[in-house]
């Protein structure tokens, strides 16, 4: 049996394997290697693929999912904070580039009409992409994330009215008013759903999904919640990418979200990819090389125009030059919503055929451009706007409003607690005794219920995914302590936290000797088996018994346990008035240099400016089994040494990976 979607399928995957792998060798996003390999393979490229309307629905897909995850790791009272953002950061961004593409449309001979469609166009960036970019690089959290998403969400919004508009442009006879109204009322009412859900529903029914402990039930809750929230939106005559970031927030506001976004990832990760790839095939090469001089003048104008107007407005809200700047950078390209509205333009007769073709090389360029214009933004914000004027713009803000709520402290130089039986509750009680700050992962959903209501920070999640490690900031924490009873699950656990970060104190508690050796193999620092502490237990109370003094005792169990695995010594227990001292914000750890060649390998301390470029510093050097102490400036740094260094954990990890 013939099926052309999954031959299709193949030469997808084959094609963006081949391209990506090559672009990440040269340290460049996988979104170029996407939109590289739909150029190839489009119909203009090498022609190879024939279902091109099955991959523009699974493309679909793909941004629906994106979407929902960036709901999930948003919630309603973040969503709130950014409210003037939205309103009024949405509505000049979007006003000002109607206005100003109109203005220069006009000069360049289109009618009054057709110059306000392309303001319409050109108003409209790309959600899909610029939120995989800011996700990727961590960047959604940060004020001008925040800003961009803000204004996204608004374009999101209003290309539904610009759709129901466009008729009246030109010409045609239409009651728009009333559809206009009709819409605003289904809006209300899937927005009320949506709070309804938000508060009531939905953390029930993930609640009684999580208790049942099966992974396949929790997946496909979730997808039916993002799918059916999704379509009830576009029966309203929104978008479905819009309906999928509500469904996002109303899970969002449970303890379940961090679960549910590491369950949707690989599926978002692979549709995603589709998305861009056939924004890719898009691409009439022939017209491009014919018109690239045209194109790409048209390209540097839409940069500037938009550029500036998504600076100005975020300016007007009062962030600092730099944000505003950032968020400009972000929002410079012409969105895949602009797709649809073209299609609308030229069944309206606003737009000619060989304008659309401008339209779409405009459109891919700049969606080709992003990842750059990102990988570039603070460089081109420092070289654009002078410290000078950054300076001056700062004391203006001073003195006016403080604009809109900061997140919340990012958790820092903390304790991460896999785990809540009785070994996990011990850790915490002893974190809290010692006011030391910590998170909890638990899977078992009425424990998490139940600690939360007593204010412990504990999550539901399971850490055997990277996502959940993420979200716990594993890459900050200073000791990480895994204590479940599944011995496959600790191992993923350790290797998965190994993959985020070097440096963290990874204690694992597990029951046999026997598993020792593997968990360190796989980067535990210390391995405390049940089954050996048990038999230390049992031995000491025999001795007692036959009347051995205690230090006697005590000196035999310390000697037993130095033999077998180092571990640390419980300390005399301390009278309740006097409290240890909070352990300084640095770590003292190894790093292997395995490069053999680059900014540091190769290159003495003083050259390779180790202290300044990294912010650590190197107290020791382990070469061929031999220690270099005190270690000097002029120390030159071989492939293969072992460093040992101090500072900051992530300027630890940016070293390691500096020299990987």
């Amino acid at each position: 049996m013939h099926l052309p979607l999954f031959q299709d399928i193949l030469i997808i995957l084959g094609f963006s394997v081949i391209v990506v792998f090559i672009l990440q060798r040269i340290h460049l996003p996988s979104i170029l290697g996407f939109l590289i390999t739909g150029i190839i393979i489009g119909p203009d490229g090498l022609s190879l693929i024939g279902a091109g309307h099955e991959v523009d629905i699974i493309s679909e897909i793909g941004v629906i999912l994106l979407l929902f995850v960036i709901g999930l790791e948003l919630s309603l009272k973040q969503l709130a904070s950014i409210r003037k953002t939205i309103l009024v950061g949405g509505v000049l961004q979007v006003g000002l580039a109607i206005a100003v593409a109109a203005f220069i449309s006009r000069l360049l001979g289109f009618s009054w009409n057709e110059a306000v469609f392309t303001g319409f166009l050109v108003s409209l960036s790309s959600t899909a992409i610029v939120l995989k970019i800011l996700q990727d690089r961590n960047e959604i959290s940060a004020p001008h994330g925040r800003n961009a998403l803000g204004i996204l969400i608004f374009q999101d919004i209003i290309v539904i009215p610009m759709i129901l508009v466009t008729p009246i442009l030109a010409g045609e006879a239409t009651n728009v008013g009333l559809a206009l109204l009709e819409l605003l009322g289904k809006s209300a009412l899937i927005i009320l759903i949506t709070l309804v859900s938000a508060r009531y529903i939905v953390p029930r029914l993930m609640h009684f999904i999580a208790r049942t402990r099966s992974k396949e039930l929790f997946l496909l809750t979730t997808l039916a919640l993002c799918f059916a929230v999704a379509f009830l939106t576009s029966q309203a005559g929104l978008s479905l990418a819009l309906g999928a970031f509500l469904a996002g927030l109303v899970i969002s506001e449970s303890e379940y979200s961090h679960q549910a976004t590491s369950t949707i990832l690989p599926f978002k990760e692979l549709f995603t990819s589709f998305f861009f790839i056939s924004i890719g095939m898009m691409l009439n090469i022939g017209f491009f090389l014919g018109n690239a001089g045209i194109v790409l003048l048209i390209v540097l104008i839409v940069f500037i125009i938009k550029g500036s107007v998504a600076t100005f407005a975020t300016a007007i809200l009062k962030h600092p030059p730099r944000v505003a700047l950032l968020t400009g950078l972000a929002l410079f390209q012409i969105g895949e919503f602009a797709f649809i509205l073209s299609k609308v333009g030229i069944e309206n007769g606003l737009l000619t055929p060989e304008m659309n073709q401008y339209f779409l090389s405009v459109s891919i360029v700049t969606m080709f451009l992003t990842p750059f214009v990102t990988m570039f933004s603070e460089q081109l914000s420092a070289v654009l706007i002078p410290p000078a004027i950054q300076r001056r713009w700062g004391m203006y803000l001073s003195n006016g409003s403080k604009g809109e709520k900061q997140e919340e402290p990012q958790l820092d130089n903390h304790l991460v607690i896999i785990g809540y039986g009785i070994n996990g509750r011990n850790v915490a009680k002893a974190a809290r005794y010692i006011d030391m700050p910590y998170v909890i992962l638990e899977l078992n959903s009425n424990t998490v219920r139940e600690e939360k209501a007593k204010g412990e920070p504990i999550l539901f999640g399971d850490a055997t995914h990277s996502h959940i490690l993420n979200s716990v900031k594993v890459n900050k924490a200073r000791v990480v302590v895994v204590a479940i009873s599944d011995p496959t699950a600790t191992e993923y656990i350790v290797s998965n936290i190994r993959n985020i970060c070097q440096s963290v104190y990874v204690i694992v508690r597990t029951r046999y000797v026997s598993e020792i050796n593997e968990l360190i193999a796989l980067g535990a620092d210390e391995v405390i088996p049940e089954e050996f502490e048990t038999s230390v237990i049992i031995f000491s109370r025999v001795l007692q018994n036959f009347l051995v003094p205690v230090d006697e005792i005590e000196t035999l169990v310390r000697s037993i346990r130095a033999d077998n695995y180092k571990m640390f010594q419980s300390p005399p227990q301390l009278p309740r008035t006097i409290k240890p001292t909070r352990i300084p914000d640095f770590k003292v750890t190894s790093v292997r240099l395995e490069a053999d060649s680059g900014d540091v390998v190769g290159k003495s301390i003083a050259k390779a400016n180790i202290r300044n470029k990294y912010g650590i510093n190197i107290l020791a050097i382990s070469r061929k089994n031999e220690i270099i102490y005190p270690v000097y400036p002029n120390e030159k740094l071989h492939h293969n040494d072992l460093v040992y260094v101090s500072g900051d954990p992530e300027n630890v990890e940016q070293f390691h990976q500096a020299v990987k």
